[in-house]
């Protein structure tokens, strides 16, 4: 990421993102319309400031963010927007973390009842239908939105709606009072604990408002209202007949009385419309929204940058959730990941992945390949270094090689990986060493050389793993061995073999199969046709299988398997002690875990 200017100063940009304009700001972070560089698919990004003085508060509110992101990865439904990566800047840059987002054409919902006034039920129905379906989504993964409101439901020129702004989103359970108070709930109002049924209440309050034009309960002060959402009985009088029982049900006082869940609310909601409206209800509600989002088509954030013109600043809430109000919630609020910006849940998500780069960490979101979903690891560079040591009593030198990693998320993780990867050729140099003194005594014999080396022959090098082998390329006596190292550059953490393979490898069969293939690979067999077992019974055995008894080092194609003659004994190594198996990733399916296929060969 490089600093850029902004409304608050200097600021850092998302690296691989052309910044077309700002859509909002104000005072915990600003939206900007950006374009991706390479693709040109065109995103908004929201930037939110964190402090840069307390050194603690930071941390804990990046762990938070990163934590939803994460979580909110997992959330899969068309009706909500799409988030790609969540971004936190480098450490001693200025700034906090960003979200870099799907950006939608469409007006915020407010925006519709303001130029409307109503909605025909059909129309005000199908609103509600696809936010509960977006928020019973959020719900399975275990996340209560807090803030549902017309300018957090953005609908499409196609008349589809989409959910926005988890900004004051919390774990189910979590209790604290926030929200708009408009459509807060009972217990949001007493500090309870936040559930599905707090947002189906949130939601029944918009859909009386798009029905009747006026809010369930208004009031001239804070408190006044708080009595009315807390005591005073849901405005049933002003809506249609066939629409009473079901805003009864969604405006119960106690959350115990409504539907468990915003998918339950939904399912009821399908049999009230179908009854009144008829079956083709929902049909028409389509219609009638793509009408009156087509006659705002001028306040399309996409559309006005195709045509060259401004964006308005209704097209900017359209594409990041009322950017306008960007600061007004922030992040010291709730905590949330989106605040008051939208597009905080990313649809199309099957999962999450955490990719470490030179532009920061990245948490980005497995949503069919969408480029800005997938950030450039070219800035992450590992160089070879060497290093000569002198020991004494004998005195002796060993050269040793080792990688070093430049463009990680953070300084601390940086120096994680790199004393990881330096550790290994200190071992061997120091065991070189030990060698050579057994053998001479404290004193080296005159004439007697010894300068071993190690190099070190580099795997996949990011953007999620670093895989590397130490090969010595002179030595001494017992100085001749392997070793190989993989990294998670993400987390800064050291992985064994074991942790790239599935559990079902470590096992009497998995052990047996792992066998077999390393045999089709292999010219002549790992044993070498040298055991007195059967050919049948030549396997490795789940034990042999441990951190230094099967050395993996992953490579672009494959992966390079070496077992040491310690695990296969002497007698069956066959004078390959220093040769591996490479088996391609395509026959590995079975025997790597997912994520690790995921980030090597994108399978």
């Amino acid at each position: 990421m490089t600093p850029a200017r902004g409304s608050a100063g200097r600021r850092w940009r998302v690296a691989g993102f052309e910044e077309l304009r700002e859509l909002g700001a104000g005072a915990q972070g600003r939206v900007v319309l950006a374009r991706h560089e390479d693709a040109g698919t065109p995103v908004a990004i929201k930037y939110l400031d964190l402090p840069a003085d307390d050194p603690e508060e930071r941390a804990r509110r990046l762990a938070r963010l990163r934590d939803e992101a994460v979580m909110l990865g997992r959330v899969v439904d068309p009706h909500v927007v799409r988030l790609f990566r969540f971004v936190i800047a480098p450490e001693g840059s200025a700034g906090g973390a960003a979200l870099v987002m799907e950006a939608v054409d469409g007006v915020p919902l407010a925006r519709v009842l303001a130029e409307n006034g109503v909605l025909a039920p059909e129309a005000a129905l199908t609103v509600l239908k696809g936010s509960l379906r977006g928020l019973a989504a959020a719900h399975a993964a275990g996340i209560v939105h807090r803030d549902y409101k017309p300018g957090n439901v953005v609908v499409r020129p196609d008349g589809l709606s989409k959910l926005v702004d988890f900004g004051i989103a919390v774990p189910v359970g979590e209790a604290s009072v926030v929200g708009t108070p408009a459509y807060m709930a009972p217990e949001q109002w007493r500090g309870g604990p936040a559930s599905p049924a707090t947002d189906v209440y949130a939601a029944t309050c918009v859909f009386v408002e798009a029905v009747t034009g006026g809010r369930p309960f208004a009031a001239e002060s804070r408190a006044a209202l708080a009595n009315l959402h807390l005591t005073a009985p849901p405005p049933l009088e002003r809506l249609p007949e066939a629409l009473r029982p079901l805003v009864g049900r969604g405006l119960a006082k106690d959350a115990a009385d409504r539907p468990a869940s915003a998918a339950d609310f939904a399912a009821e909601l399908e049999t009230v419309a179908s009854a009144a409206y008829g079956p083709e209800w929902e049909t028409r509600g389509v219609r009638a929204l793509a009408g009156l989002a087509m006659a705002l088509a001028a306040a399309f954030p996409l559309a006005a940058l195709s045509a060259g013109g401004a964006a308005t600043a209704a097209g900017a809430a359209g594409t990041a959730g009322a950017a306008g109000t960007a600061g007004a919630a922030g992040v010291a609020g709730g905590g949330g990941l989106l605040a008051a910006t939208g597009a905080k849940v990313a649809a199309a998500a099957l999962a999450t992945t955490v990719i470490a780069g030179g532009a920061g960490t990245y948490v980005a979101t497995q949503n069919g390949g969408h480029p800005a979903a997938s950030p450039s690891p070219k800035a992450i560079r590992v160089t070879l270094l060497s290093e000569t040591k002198t020991f004494t009593r004998p005195d002796a030198t060993a050269t040793v090689g080792y990688p070093h990693v430049t463009g990680l998320a953070s300084a601390a993780i940086e120096n994680r990986v790199n004393k990881l990867l330096r550790d290994p050729a200190e071992l061997w140099a120091e065991n070189a060493h030990t060698d050579f003194a057994a053998f001479v005594g404290p004193t080296r014999p005159a004439g007697d050389s010894f300068q071993p080396a190690s190099t070190v022959d580099v795997g996949v090098k990011g953007p999620r793993y670093l895989s590397v082998r130490y090969r010595p390329t002179s030595g001494y006596r017992n100085t001749v061995f392997k070793t190989t190292l993989t990294v998670d550059l993400t987390t800064g953490t050291k992985l064994a073999t074991r942790d790239l393979l599935l559990p079902a490898v470590d096992t009497v069969a998995g052990a047996r199969d792992l066998t077999l293939l390393f045999e089709r690979h292999t010219p002549h067999g790992i044993f070498c046709g040298r055991d007195t077992r059967p050919t049948g019974t030549r396997y490795l055995t789940p034990e042999s299988i441990d951190k230094e008894g099967l050395r993996a080092l992953l490579t672009p194609t494959g992966v390079e398997f070496h077992v040491p003659v310690t695990q296969i004994g002497y007698d069956m190594a066959c004078g390959r002690e220093d040769a591996a198996t490479r088996i391609p990733y395509g026959e590995l399916r079975g025997t790597l875990r997912p994520e690790v296929l995921k980030a090597v060969a994108g399978s």
